[in-house]
């Protein structure tokens, strides 16, 4: 009995010990000596070729970042911190209206406005000078007179009436540190009605407010579109005369008031 008992203790302990040793085969690290060397250099190889394809768009991003413009690379960044890094000039902070002849700071001429949701014109409308029909697609627009007098009109969305049922048009006249609202989308027109000029000041909440000139806009279409929306009133023959005599400008002047200042056409 002993015998037996003796024997398959140490039976169970042989087992004991393959099991062990066949347990700690599996959980033995492996090594690159354990790994035949022809699948080592495969594997190398794949490494090397996965990293450098991996490299490769990392490069190509960073050059096509590198090509945007400075307000493309501001819209892209990851946080707002992330922008300053782009800007690092205080300078880049300053839009000088003296030396920018657009006159206006959008987030394309300035951009340190990107991310603002703002944008703003400075400008001088000379003595009898209209701004064209225009509006703003992206934006309203808050329109403050510095100096000099304007005469504006403004053309809300249609359903707008007045209490006999024709088309509702605000009409203002400002003057110094006076200003109106045109609401984003409306029709509107600014004239300098005095012989000398006046210095306005237009605010957008958009970085990007856009302009469309309503008549140019409007006769750029062909000659079928043009007649069928003024009720067949301009004759074919006619469209193309009117297209070409319309201003293309943003600011026209007008002849009423030239002749009331004494100035020529030409000397404007």
């Amino acid at each position: 009995m002993d015998h037996m008992s003796s024997s398959h203790s140490q039976h169970t302990k042989l087992n004991s010990n393959k099991l062990s040793l066949t347990y700690a085969s599996f959980i033995v690290p492996f090594t690159n000596n354990m790994i035949p060397k022809t699948l080592s250099c495969s594997i190398t190889a794949l490494a090397a070729f996965l990293s450098t394809t991996a490299a490769a768009p990392q490069n190509k991003v960073k050059s096509s970042v590198s090509e945007l413009s400075l307000t493309a690379q501001l819209e892209i960044a990851d946080s707002v911190a992330d922008q300053y890094p782009l800007l690092p000039n205080d300078e880049s902070f300053v839009f000088d209206y003296n030396k920018n002849g657009t006159g206006m700071a959008s987030k394309k001429t300035f951009p340190a406005l990107v991310g603002t949701g703002a944008s703003m014109a400075i400008a001088e409308i000379g003595p009898c000078g209209m701004a064209s029909l225009h509006i703003h697609p992206r934006a309203a627009e808050l329109f403050v007179v510095i100096s000099g007098r304007v005469h504006t009109e403004m053309v809300p969305e249609a359903g707008v009436v007045n209490a006999n049922g024709t088309q509702r048009v605000v009409r203002t006249e400002l003057g110094p540190n006076m200003m109106t609202v045109f609401p984003k989308g409306s029709f509107h027109t600014q004239m300098n009605p005095d012989c000398k000029p006046a210095l306005i000041v237009a605010s957008f909440p958009s970085e990007d407010p856009g302009v469309g000139l309503v008549a140019p806009q409007t006769f750029a279409l062909n000659d079928d579109a043009v007649a069928a929306t003024f009720g067949q009133s301009i004759a074919g023959e006619d469209i193309d005369r009117v297209r070409k005599a319309i201003p293309q400008g943003a600011i026209f002047k007008v002849e009423q008031c030239l002749k009331k200042c004494g100035i020529k056409k030409r000397q404007v």
